[in-house]
């Protein structure tokens, strides 16, 4: 009778430890396939990179770039989520100048190639007189081309049609005219336009018949309101503007509007700035661009 219970008793045990093995064993292959093994170069699921640090790059641009860099600081947001873009629009010579006296600047856009070639310390003493030195060297492109034109208010009560046209007009001083100021790039090459034709502007505006804007978008305001006969602004302008374009400068006139970028050594976020400027010559900036009538440079 004791050796019966001894026999059925160690067969009861075999087929507890039969089982609690087989239990074990599982659970453990199932750890086994859920751990990351040494020669595996995936972080494990629980791992999570850490979100990139914030930044804010200012971005100083001509002010005729205020609707597309608007439109693109919006498409860069889905780029880089940890970048915010504050802009400073206003006229080239303004915004060099507040470069200059130590505004906070990370990439400054110029409507003209003066403006940024005075604060290069790689451009010539003739232009760079103050052997200024911000911009960050082989940080620099020509990013856009831009065409000067000529705009008329709604309906143009003034009947002109060209460039020839308005030299008549101006020459017999029977039209008041809207243009840039000197230190503006869009009043610069107006008076380009103005020396082409062997026109006095110094005389038609002492005579009252010019008018003149701080920047390109004062002299679209002063055309669109009606407020002059017509004026000279980028196309770019008239295009966001809905004016009336009744000519176009050719280079011969003005030259070319080449808008030059570039990146400055003052910056804190050089690398950040560098990225921003790559993206905006992507052909999905790009078409932003030329849908107002920029062209790559």
């Amino acid at each position: 009778m004791k050796k019966y219970l001894a026999t059925t008793l160690a067969l009861v045990m075999t087929l507890c430890i039969t089982a609690c093995g087989s239990g074990n064993s599982s659970t453990a292959s199932s750890a086994l396939s859920a751990a990351p093994t040494e020669s595996s170069s995936e972080p494990a699921a629980s791992e999570s990179s850490e979100p990139a640090e914030p930044v804010e790059l200012i971005i100083f641009a001509a002010a005729s770039m205020t609707e597309t860099m608007e439109e693109i600081s919006t498409l860069y947001k889905e780029v880089a989520p940890n970048v915010s873009l504050t802009f400073n629009f206003d006229s080239s010579g303004t915004l060099k100048t507040q470069i200059q006296e130590g505004a906070d600047c990370d990439i400054f856009i110029s409507a003209g190639q003066k403006q940024m070639n005075e604060l290069d310390s790689a451009a010539d003493a003739s232009v760079n007189t103050e052997r200024l030195d911000f911009v960050l060297q082989g940080a620099r492109i020509n990013l856009l081309e831009n065409r000067v034109v000529l705009c008329m208010p709604d309906g143009n009560p003034a009947g002109i049609e060209s460039f020839d046209d308005l030299a008549d007009k101006l020459q017999n001083e029977d039209i008041l005219f809207a243009m840039g100021n000197s230190d503006v790039p869009v009043g610069q090459y107006t008076q380009k336009i103005l020396t082409f034709y062997s026109l006095d502007e110094e005389a038609l505006a002492n005579n009252g018949k010019i008018t003149y804007g701080s920047n390109v978008k004062e002299v679209t305001t002063q055309i669109t309101e009606a407020s002059v006969g017509c004026g000279v602004v980028y196309c770019t302008d008239a295009f966001s503007a809905g004016l009336e374009i009744v000519d176009y400068a050719t280079a011969e006139m003005c030259g070319q509007v080449i808008y030059p970028a570039a990146v400055l050594n003052i910056s804190d976020y050089m690398d950040a700035a560098n990225d921003f400027l790559d993206y905006l010559q992507i052909p999905e900036a790009m078409a932003v661009f030329e849908r107002v009538g920029f062209t790559a440079a």
